[in-house]
């Protein structure tokens, strides 16, 4: 926007002065506001549920136990159970190989790899008594349309990435646990953990 200042030739100099003040002072009023009214507008965050600009749907805590699929949330349930009633490593493998999917087990589906119970399992095994019971789950991210595992047992479909609270008076962060939904799989049924060893 511009102004074209026009005034009688036979205007005295200091009221010339005065009016291209006043001018000047409209401009910079005019943009002032402006800018503010740009600033008023800039985007929004998210909501508390569902993906931003980019990249995958997160739920920030509290996260109450229904708004989770009841299937995911039992097999959530059950991995703790597992972790925590286990009286050994091995029986702890042995029960878990029964909802582990993905890159955790071996092409048959029903075995766990052999790297898995060392180390992996035997940190969540070892750690879980660290973690607030009941569970407390802080943050779940949800990403559709991913893949684990290898060969005939590889599953793809809708993964949850949930993350549980340390127990009161415990130091740390909250740490996930990975449970996919396979879709379409011919001989793997219901929800599978498929990520594990950050507790």
């Amino acid at each position: 926007m511009s102004w074209v200042l026009r005034y009688p030739r036979a205007m005295h100099p200091l009221t010339r002065l005065g009016a291209l003040a006043t001018l000047l002072l409209a401009g910079i009023t005019v943009a002032a506001c402006g800018s503010r009214s740009s600033r008023g507008q800039a985007s929004q965050p998210p909501g508390a549920y569902g993906p931003g600009p980019s990249g995958p749907a997160t739920q920030t805590g509290p996260y109450e136990a229904n708004q989770l699929p009841a299937p995911v949330r039992g097999t959530l349930d059950q991995y703790v159970q597992i972790l925590s009633s286990s009286g050994s490593l091995e029986e702890c493998a042995q029960r878990f190989s029964q909802i582990a999917g993905g890159g955790l087990v071996n092409e048959d589906g029903r075995t766990l790899r052999a790297t898995i119970a060392p180390y992996s399992l035997k940190k969540d095994h070892q750690n879980i008594r660290f973690y607030a019971r009941p569970l407390q789950i802080t943050r779940v991210q949800v990403r559709p349309d991913q893949s684990d595992g290898y060969g005939a047992s590889a599953i793809r479909g809708t993964e949850y990435k949930i993350w549980i609270a340390k127990a009161q008076g415990q130091a740390g962060m909250p740490a996930p646990i990975s449970i996919m939904v396979p879709e379409n799989h011919p001989f793997v049924r219901g929800p599978r953990v498929v990520g594990i060893g950050s507790l």
